[in-house]
């Protein structure tokens, strides 16, 4: 019998999580920006192929890229108007993409009218796959196309469905609104995960010191009588990570170079789920996502329900604009998200979050040597030595990085985080890796 564990036992931090007042703040609405920026590319995989041409009128949730293959997605209008031009531009993790620039006109097809629910059950999973793949529903956090992930090859079988609601990374809140105020949908939507993997084991994992979520979860799994464990772990950064949160839950360890299914496991995080139960149960495209707004220079830290394209420079106004220059603006978590220099990148569908930070909340600090202390090493859940791997890296000898494990490291930034030496080591290390991915060496 496996050893089940609380968290995960290996490594990991204990950072301020910074959520006291965000987690009790309710989602809002952000207001339809005016010029809607949309990436072909929101998604592992190739870009999208342009649909439309400038001058085209294009309606709200309308298919305006196409997958290229079953390891692209596809891409809808988050908005009605017209195509005001299409144009490359730079994505937060630096990779370029054309997009496709909209300008708001004309009725909205759902925004302000009934929602019509459709029944679902007796659907085979095959055909709710199509569905997924229809609406362009892909990892929120990964980008990985949903229905890739959830196509289980022959001879794999998944023993668990794990719903990740973890959210560790200081600041995040969105997925824990999720939580709290679409617990039903949440619900519905991994039974519909379920439906598909044919998991006969069904765990929503959350931090047990998430009072509100916990209650309005385990409420929803009693009256809809869903067989659907909810479970609280002891929080620790990075217990959000896929292997982390598979070992925490059922005990099984991803091997070297393997995947989630090699565990047995497939896992989905809650702002995932709630896109999946939109795409079958609402029929609507992946065309908005909630996110938070956060850190000591923007003057309201909000969570917010944001269309797809909107620019981040529009969620500034609708948090009502600097209280200072932010020192640092990064997309995504303060852990493993991209620093910006500017505000003209939109939202996307991997967008979890967007921080303007102060210099108080950078720990701005002069860079110095090894100080051979041990501690990226004992802070990486991997059992990693990070200080190895990046001197292999910053001397060019890849295929030893390799064999130091280098493609085992999940960038999670605990060695970073730990480290009193300021070393920028997940930068080294993401860039050795994808060199090595790459075939470059």
């Amino acid at each position: 019998m496996n050893l089940l564990w609380k968290t995960f036992p290996k490594g990991g931090l204990h950072p301020r999580q910074m959520k006291s007042r965000l987690r009790g703040k309710a989602l809002w609405n952000a207001s339809i920006p005016a010029l809607s920026i949309v990436p072909l590319l929101q998604h592992r995989g190739e870009p999208a192929d342009c649909l439309v041409h400038p001058r085209d009128t294009v309606r709200e949730g309308m298919l305006i890229g196409r997958a290229r293959s079953d390891s692209s997605c596809h891409v809808h209008s988050p908005v009605p108007g017209i195509v005001k031009y299409i144009d490359e531009i730079t994505l937060p993790w630096g990779e370029k993409t054309p997009a496709v620039f909209i300008e708001l006109g004309g009725e909205f097809n759902r925004l302000g009218k009934a929602v019509h629910t459709y029944p679902w059950e007796g659907i085979p999973g095959d055909r709710l796959l199509t569905i997924l793949s229809d609406k362009g529903v892909v990892g929120m956090y990964s980008g990985i196309p949903v229905h890739r992930k959830l196509t289980i090859p022959k001879g794999k079988f998944v023993r668990t469905l794990i719903i990740n609601g973890i959210e560790c990374e200081p600041y995040l809140c969105a997925d824990h609104r999720i939580m709290v105020e679409k617990a039903a949908e949440l619900v519905e939507g991994a039974r519909i995960a379920a439906t598909i993997t044919c998991a006969p084991r069904r765990v929503i994992a959350l931090t047990g010191d998430r009072p509100d979520a916990l209650a309005a979860l385990r409420e929803k799994v009693r009256e809809m009588k869903a067989d659907i464990e909810v479970r609280a772990l002891w929080s620790k950064y990075p217990l959000g990570d896929e292997r982390q949160l598979i070992k925490a839950v059922t005990g099984e360890e991803i091997p070297s170079g393997g995947t989630a299914l090699d565990a047995g496991a497939v896992v989905l995080n809650a702002a995932t789920t709630l896109a999946m139960y939109e795409a079958v149960v609402l029929q609507k495209p992946l065309i908005e996502r909630s996110i938070t707004v956060a850190g000591r220079a923007i003057r309201d830290q909000a969570n917010l329900k944001v269309r797809i394209g909107t620019p981040l420079a529009d969620l500034v106004e609708e948090c009502g604009g600097f209280t200072r220059m932010p020192e640092k603006i990064i997309v995504g978590g303060p852990l493993t998200g991209w620093g910006l220099s500017e505000l003209s990148a939109p939202v996307t569908k991997t967008t979890a979050g967007v921080l303007f930070l102060s210099p108080k909340e950078i720990r701005n600090s002069r860079r110095t040597n090894c100080l051979n202390c041990g501690r990226c090493t004992r802070s990486c859940p991997m059992g990693l030595q990070p200080e190895a791997i990046y001197k292999w890296v910053e001397h060019s000898a890849y295929e030893e990085a390799r064999g130091e494990g280098i493609l085992d490291c999940t960038e999670c930034g605990c060695c970073a985080y730990a480290c009193p030496a300021r070393i920028p080591l997940v930068k080294e290390i993401r860039a050795g890796k994808m060199i090595l991915q790459s075939g470059g060496v």
